[in-house]
């Protein structure tokens, strides 16, 4: 069957995660001062301890109303923490999530990826996004891939979920719904469709129940559910498997 449509998760399949930057408590307090003229009302660590603490009582709430895989938006959950965030302007307001969500944790393109894309874009293959995700993953995932020469045009929006914009996550089998639909509205069908992500549960089980294809992205010595393994070796399997 040929692939005429590829979704992929975004963090740990296009993007490694790597530990936050070693100087992030200093760069915090930076940030602060940069941003609110003043030192800061709560460190990093406290800051980050209230943040889990509302992402828990958001999740709470969702769950109160029958979602069973709640999202957050993040720039709600900075709101209700540090209500000095809603009083920047709009795009000082992005900067500043841009700049706290570099502190959490380091990003970059995950080898291999790049030419497989780029394989798959010159096949006509219509390419998409199924990632929980918030604001600040469309720019760390545009930066990673303008570092290469592409971006996050390469995506199509109609076939693209990013959990923020909607308020629930996967696992939920209307992820994959949503983007059967959308894909189907292409005339594109399930079996011609296939989800690329680094997680059994999150995305190779749930686009499989859709009827889609599935590559299982894992490290070396990981043992993947199904189809599986790095980026050369999807390089590999995609042969004969696109347009020419």
């Amino acid at each position: 069957m040929r692939i005429r449509a590829v979704c992929f998760d975004v963090y740990e399949t296009l993007l490694h995660v790597g530990p936050p930057p070693p100087d992030a408590a200093a760069r915090w307090r930076w940030l602060w001062e940069n941003s609110f003229g003043r030192k800061p009302r709560l460190e990093i660590g406290a800051f980050n301890a209230e943040v889990d603490a509302a992402i828990g009582r958001e999740h709470e709430r969702a769950r109160q109303r029958g979602i069973a895989h709640p999202e957050i938006l993040w720039p709600g959950i900075l709101a209700e923490v540090a209500p000095e965030y809603r009083q920047l302007p709009r795009d000082a307001r992005r900067g500043f999530e841009l700049a706290q969500a570099r502190l959490a944790r380091t990003t970059a393109l995950k080898p291999g990826a790049a030419p497989v894309i780029r394989l798959m874009l010159a096949s006509g293959v219509v390419l998409g996004v199924a990632s929980n995700a918030q604001p600040y993953t469309l720019w760390e995932l545009d930066e990673a891939l303008s570092a290469v020469g592409l971006g996050n045009d390469v995506f199509m929006e109609d076939v693209s979920f990013w959990s923020f914009r909607f308020g629930f996550s996967k696992p939920d089998p209307h992820v994959f719904r949503i983007l059967t639909a959308r894909i189907g509205a292409r005339g594109i069908s399930p079996s011609e469709t296939l989800m690329v992500g680094d997680r059994a549960d999150n995305d190779i089980t749930p686009a499989r129940d859709q009827g889609w294809m599935t590559f299982h992205l894992v490290g070396e010595g990981e043992q993947p559910d199904g189809t599986g393994g790095d980026w050369h070796t999807l390089a590999k399997w995609l042969d004969g498997r696109l347009e020419s």
